[in-house]
């Protein structure tokens, strides 16, 4: 009896020791403290490991814009680079939406995919203010036609949301200007529909 109330003290310990290690670390990752990152993972936490709204730490890092934090996960041999967030969002589709061409080329290193069913990196990247995270995937061999679920391409993310210059590397490519998503809208209407005349225009009147 005695053994085995000890052995249940022991295991609640450890519970409460791992609860508040996962307190600590996703804690810790947003504010890009490495020390209490390092030292947790050190100890053998999974750095995999989702937070409560399934975000993992990697992308948590990378939405929050922890930089040293994202630089010490990246070196984690155990790292799943491609590990998805609840809403099916990779960390190479996050960074690329924030534009960072840095974190993008270190997660492709570690052999981030490019190209995946439904929304894309290249997506991502269309939408975002920078053209040089468009021209990165295509160089990688992005799919320039690729389709979201509701038939959006990142020529359409780019007229509408992006950086007008995102246009021209996907254009270079051969981005089809007559493909039209499910509501019938191809990328000349998303240009339009954000006021982007002279850039609708182009787009309408750009050989498919």
């Amino acid at each position: 009896m005695r053994a085995a109330l000890v052995m249940a003290a022991g295991l609640a310990a450890s519970a409460v020791a791992h609860a508040g290690a996962y307190e600590d670390f996703f804690r810790a990752v947003p504010l890009d403290n490495t020390l209490t990152v390092a030292e947790l993972l050190a100890r053998g936490f999974d750095a995999n490991a989702t937070d409560e709204r399934g975000q993992p730490a990697l992308s948590l890092a990378i939405r929050e814009g922890a930089p040293k934090v994202v630089a010490l996960l990246l070196k984690q041999p155990g790292l799943q680079v491609d590990q998805p967030n609840a809403a099916a969002e990779t960390p190479l589709m996050l960074a690329a939406l924030r534009g960072n061409t840095e974190w993008m080329t270190q997660l492709l290193a570690r052999g981030a995919q490019v190209n995946r069913a439904g929304w894309t990196p290249l997506h991502y990247a269309a939408s975002s203010e920078n053209p040089a995270a468009v021209a990165l995937l295509l160089a990688r061999g992005a799919a320039v036609d690729a389709r979201a679920p509701n038939g959006n391409t990142a020529l359409m993310m780019a007229a509408r949301y992006g950086n007008e210059a995102s246009v021209e590397p996907l254009l270079k490519a051969g981005a089809d200007t007559g493909l039209r998503n499910e509501r019938g809208m191809a990328a000349s209407d998303f240009a339009r529909a954000t006021g982007r005349e002279a850039l609708a225009g182009k787009l309408a009147t750009a050989k498919p």
